[in-house]
């Protein structure tokens, strides 16, 4: 068994005396809703603007070591290869469609592009135009040689696009309806830049979604990153720009103090997002009334099913009533209608807890919890184990930071095989794919994961229309988006992300494997 001792760092977050599926929690705070009066946004017409330092610049820096460990592993470059392979396939259909010019062997010909766009630096700009195409503009460091591939490759698909090729640098645009911005981002290249951002990141999500109606849905605001390594950790930086006003009830925190205990590898907090979840269309069917503005999830060291997520609420019963109304038609569906779990799954409910029999290796459970901050309902797939010792007082010093909206700290290194052994399970009782052992993915999280320790992000509301958020790692992901990353890599659809399997007529005869790449637990 693995104890952890809790400390506070100068990050601002927990550290340890040790050495160091398509909406993760990250989203589930950038989605937050948006009411009352519209706000001007930086720039109105940006759809995307990015600056990427280039792995050559970036590896000849003073401090790479999280970007080598992440990115430049013999696992890294496999993975990296196979998704340049992939999205060069995808990129080529894509283009032919939208273009109607047809090239043979069209792929073959993008893929040494993808290669440059990983080693080389570069800026790319698109806006949107008056006549509602977009403008789309790319400037990249290139020698010569490398200048000539892309112009022979382009070309074909782009007969009437304009290059230009100077001082080491290669402006392409589409049409004559980017060429403008094609100028105006060459000269861009000339300006002052912040020499320690390895990536900066400017994506205006409404925008972009009007020309992919999918993430409509998705609600999220004009989003701002830059990346940066001060030292032997990573650094992300970020703003948000909201269109609307937001209507945050960013209310005293309720921590259940009594259920939540050391040692835990990773805790989340989030409060203020009611609102927001109650607008979704996509969660009219999990909606509780009212509806929590709080949540809490965090996972334990010692078996790999300890994870808990808690929610505070008015009248526990009432709310547990509606979750197993809302939750029995996914596990036990009428005769005909899709379910979500096994066909040998059994959801019950007692007079304060729900639990769900039929399925291995966990014992899923919802259940109304008395603290001293009122009443919760905690779910869990394991049972927990007894307090051990009060929690740190850093815990709660973090949490009476003013308008601190998000936060999130976890020991990585630990917290992935939990966040593997649940999410793997969790795709097997829900007829999804799981995440192949021997999959590039897999071996890459596998390589990464071990070396990365303490990672801190916090989201603050600085503003009524704006966000900041802040997180330092030593690698860029959390573990829970390095699986979501890993599953998306390796979907059959990517750069789609449709997990699902077949449908079966039966699956009571199905006995899942450990999940790939980790034992079982012991019994």
């Amino acid at each position: 068994m693995v104890f952890v001792s809790l400390r506070l760092q100068n990050s601002g977050g927990f550290g340890t005396e040790m050495h160091p599926m398509k909406k993760i929690f990250l989203l589930f705070t950038l989605w937050l809703a948006v009411v009352n009066v519209r706000a001007a946004l930086p720039q109105p017409d940006l759809i995307a603007q990015i600056h990427f330092a280039g792995a050559q610049k970036i590896s000849a820096a003073a401090n790479f070591s999280a970007f080598t460990n992440e990115f430049c592993s013999a696992e890294a470059v496999v993975l990296r290869a196979q998704t340049a392979n992939r999205l060069s396939v995808w990129l080529a259909g894509w283009l032919q469609k939208n273009t109607g010019v047809t090239v043979a062997d069209g792929a073959a010909k993008l893929r040494p592009l993808f290669d440059d766009l990983q080693k080389s630096e570069w800026f790319l700009e698109t806006r949107a135009a008056a006549n509602g195409k977009p403008q789309v503009a790319i400037v990249i460091q290139l020698d010569t040689a490398r200048a000539q591939i892309w112009q022979t490759s382009l070309k074909l698909f782009f007969p009437t696009t304009g290059f230009k090729f100077s001082d080491g640098w290669l402006t392409f645009v589409p049409d004559a309806n980017s060429s403008t911005l094609g100028n105006s981002l060459f000269k861009k290249i000339f300006q002052p830049v912040d020499k320690n951002a390895w990536l900066v990141l400017d994506v205006n999500w409404p925008n972009l979604a009007q020309w992919n109606p999918d993430l409509i849905t998705l609600g999220m605001p004009e989003t701002q990153f830059t990346v940066t390594a001060p030292d032997d950790n990573l650094r992300i930086n970020g703003k948000f720009y909201f269109p609307e006003n937001l209507a945050l009830n960013l209310e005293p925190w309720r921590v259940p103090t009594n259920t939540l205990h050391q040692p835990f590898v990773s805790f989340t907090a989030v409060r203020g997002f009611s609102k927001w979840f109650a607008a979704q269309p996509w969660a009219q069917a999990y909606q509780l009334s009212p509806t929590p503005n709080q949540y809490f999830t965090w996972a334990m060291a010692q078996i790999p099913y300890q994870t808990f997520a808690a929610l505070p609420v008015a009248k526990a019963a009432d709310a547990l009533a509606q979750a197993y109304a809302r939750l029995q038609p996914l596990v036990q569906p009428q005769p005909g209608a899709p379910g979500m779990f096994l066909a040998s799954s059994k959801l019950t409910l007692t007079n304060n807890e729900i639990f769900l029999t039929g399925v291995p290796f966990i014992s899923p459970f919802m259940r109304v919890v008395n603290e001293p901050a009122g009443q919760f309902l905690l779910a869990g797939a394991f049972p927990n184990t007894p307090r051990s010792k009060p929690l740190p007082p850093e815990l709660f010093q973090r949490l009476a930071e003013k308008n601190l909206v998000f936060y999130h700290w976890e020991i990585t290194a630990e917290r992935l095989p939990t966040a593997l052994n649940l999410s793997q399970l969790g795709f097997v009782l829900t007829s999804h794919r799981q995440l192949g052992g021997e999959s590039a993915a897999m071996k890459w999280i596998q390589k990464t994961a071990p070396k990365l320790g303490n990672t801190v992000t916090e989201i603050f509301q600085i503003a009524p229309d704006q966000m900041t958020f802040t997180r330092k790692s030593p690698g860029i992901f959390t573990a829970v988006e390095m699986l979501a990353l890993g599953n998306w890599l390796e979907a059959p659809n990517f750069p789609g992300c449709d997990l699902r399997l077949p449908q079966r007529s039966s699956l009571k005869n199905l006995h899942p494997r450990p999940p790939a790449g980790l034992p079982a637990p012991s019994k």
